[in-house]
C-alpha cells in the first residue's frame, strides 16, 4: 500500500491523523509517517486500511464514522466502517 493510497483513505473518510491514528490503535505520527513514506503499515493494518478504502465507497460512512467518533467512540466507529466494507446495512 502505497502513502498516497493511505492519505486517499483517510480523505475520503473525512478523517484527520490522528482520528485515523485512533482507529488503527497507532500514533498519530504512525499515520504521518506512512503518508510520507517514512514507515509502511503492517500487514495487519493494511489489511483494515483496505476495509475502510472499501467502506469510504459508500457516501454514508463518511458522516456516520466521523459522528460516531465524537458521539461513542472508537469501537462503534470502526464496526461501522467494518460493516460497511462487507456489505452489511444494519
Amino acid at each position: 500500500m502505497t502513502a498516497g493510497e493511505i492519505r486517499a483513505i483517510r480523505d475520503r473518510l473525512g478523517l484527520s491523523q490522528p482520528q485515523l491514528a485512533q482507529l488503527l490503535g497507532v500514533h498519530p505520527l504512525t499515520v504521518s509517517k506512512w503518508e510520507r513514506s517514512v514507515l509502511k503499515p503492517s500487514a495487519h493494518q493494511e489489511t483494515l486500511l483496505r476495509s475502510f478504502g472499501k467502506a469510504a465507497k459508500n457516501p454514508e460512512v463518511r458522516d456516520e464514522v466521523a459522528g460516531a467518533l465524537v458521539t461513542v467512540g472508537v469501537v462503534v466507529a470502526l464496526f461501522l466502517l467494518l460493516q460497511a466494507a462487507v456489505g452489511k446495512k444494519g
